[in-house]
């Protein structure tokens, strides 16, 4: 079963979250991406809060900016620091003030967060699991200089103009369901009519005239889950696409976006180069069909996390955790070393 509840954190924000296993029993925390929000981890949530797959205390937060957790107006709010901040305090609330995650585990923009906590916070997790979120300096290295990811990325720049909520909620979300039916989400006829209405329209992860292979475990989009993202998406109904716009934020106040003639983005960012260095056993699982985050992103990557193990999944596109739930959560389960 799973729980909902709300966290009240002592800097005042709130992370709306949910749950499964006992308070008190070792714990794993889950952070999800855009756009979509803690539900997206429910099946992991079960898996492992099974006495038999461990036994563990398993907690998904919503983001700051998603769902019920706070959505402060002001877009500097959502700087890493803030979102890391959030995280620590949670990770306090359920270990205790010296206790530690037995792991981190993260997709997509959850991964950021947890790639800049992990670096600056090791003590908070004993582990770290990435799935489909890469690391800032592989990022911002790919974007200065390969094309290919600069193409991969422009949808970014749609996302940080001030109208991307209105724009992306118009005829019931109709330019951000292809996120996911672009990969396959929704099945074969899904996916041509996405790369289709996309194609002159640059908004959309990876090429968007291309339509990839499917991948296994395709057509996972079932009308419950697209009802879910869609109540997240509408959140209070006070303007269209009122549910979006914390998720957004984060892009805007991001650099980590390809360079436009009028904002140098990545290309006017400097990183030091041991920044976001992650010396904790880390586990790095990598879908090789994820259209906007290319495997070019892998490369040189253990120079940032030495004690990192890598998994590649081939037919496997950025929703692996909706397609592959079973390998997923077999691949973390042996990383965990309970392997049963």
């Amino acid at each position: 079963m799973i729980d909902t509840w709300i966290a009240e954190l002592p800097h005042g924000m709130r992370l709306s979250c949910r749950s499964a296993g006992e308070r008190g029993r070792p714990v794993l925390m889950f952070l999800h991406g855009f756009p979509e929000a803690a539900f997206a981890w429910d099946e992991l949530l079960a898996h492992f809060a099974a006495p038999e797959h461990g036994g563990y205390r398993c907690v998904a937060p919503n983001l700051r900016g998603y769902e019920q957790s706070s959505r402060p107006a002001d877009v500097s709010a959502y700087h890493a620091k803030h979102l890391a901040q959030d995280i620590a305090a949670l990770i306090a609330a359920e270990c205790g003030p010296q206790g530690q995650l037995v792991a981190l585990i993260a997709h997509d923009w959850g991964g950021a967060v947890a790639w800049n906590l992990a670096a600056t916070r090791p003590e908070l997790m004993q582990r770290l699991v990435i799935i489909n979120s890469p690391h800032p300096q592989t990022f911002w290295r790919e974007l200065r200089q390969n094309p290919a990811q600069q193409a991969a990325s422009a949808y970014m720049n749609f996302l940080v103009r001030p109208d991307a909520e209105a724009l992306l909620a118009e005829n019931d979300f109709a330019r951000l369901w292809p996120f996911f039916d672009l990969m396959g989400a929704s099945g074969a006829g899904a996916q041509q009519q996405a790369a289709a209405a996309l194609s002159d329209n640059a908004i959309g992860p990876g090429d968007a005239a291309q339509a990839l292979a499917l991948p296994d475990g395709a057509g996972w989009m079932t009308d419950a889950l697209r009802a879910q993202y869609r109540a997240v998406w509408t959140g209070d109904g006070s303007r269209p696409g009122a549910g979006l716009t914390g998720g957004l934020n984060y892009y805007r106040v991001s650099p980590l976006r390809p360079a436009r003639e009028d904002d140098a983005a990545a290309a006017g960012v400097e990183l030091p180069p041991e920044a976001f260095t992650v010396k904790l056993p880390t586990l790095v699982l990598w879908a090789m069909q994820d259209s906007a985050l290319l495997p070019e992103l892998l490369s040189g990557l253990q120079r940032w996390v030495p004690q990192m193990q890598l998994e590649r999944i081939e037919r496997a596109t950025h929703w692996v955790v909706h397609e592959q739930p079973a390998r997923v959560a077999a691949s973390i389960q042996r990383f965990l070393g309970d392997d049963q």
